[in-house]
């Protein structure tokens, strides 16, 4: 699968090489621990560009769309509000607890966290790409993500799940937490998984 990959993503115009050396993080096994706890299945990582430019990483999704109707599981592993620089910590040392909050989120996370569902939501098809990459450009952007590597894995799955034929398939919110006070992890479905349809997933 990585090599199918590598083709796909060369044959877009895409520098991709393989890396059969590369350590998985936290971003990753989490994840798949949790869908697949009695072991997890064939899986490939595709990294990111360290760039980090929305365009880009949307092109990267399209060049593997093809894998869909292999009945390839894609999951795009990101977060909705990620700024570690605003998040709070002390809650970690006084509970050991990144879910013990004291008080709300911030309104500005909040509030980019709602203009996030209603793009992922309320589009479909190319304007699903366009709501998502506009979404870096909304005033509260920055106060929820400090950095934008994040934010890249929603780029990844508008790409796979926001073409012309995908147009009235929206995303489905499904489980969603806030850890550390500020940070927002919102899970999203695209398609059906195990239906016998295109079969994709992200999660944001």
């Amino acid at each position: 699968m990585a090599t199918r990959c590598v083709e796909l993503l060369q044959k877009n115009g895409l520098k991709a090489k393989l890396n059969d050396k590369f350590d998985w993080i936290h971003d990753t096994y989490l994840i798949l621990i949790r869908m697949f706890p009695d072991g997890c299945p064939p899986t490939t990582i595709i990294s990111m560009n360290a760039r980090y430019d929305a365009h880009y990483h949307t092109k990267v999704g399209t060049a593997l769309r093809p894998l869909r109707r292999e009945d390839v599981l894609f999951i795009g592993t990101g977060g909705a509000v990620h700024n570690l620089y605003r998040n709070n910590w002390f809650q970690m040392l006084m509970y050991r607890d990144n879910f013990a909050m004291k008080s709300p989120p911030d309104a500005a996370m909040l509030e980019f966290r709602q203009e996030f569902e209603d793009a992922m939501t309320k589009n479909s098809g190319p304007e699903l790409r366009r709501a998502v990459t506009m979404s870096m450009k909304l005033p509260k952007y920055r106060d929820a993500h400090g950095t934008d590597d994040h934010f890249m894995a929603a780029m990844f799955v508008a790409g796979l799940c926001g073409d012309f034929e995908d147009r009235g398939t929206a995303a489905v919110m499904g489980a969603e937490d806030w850890e550390l006070r500020n940070m927002c992890n919102s899970q999203y479905t695209f398609g059906n998984w195990g239906s016998g349809n295109s079969r994709m997933m992200g999660k944001v």
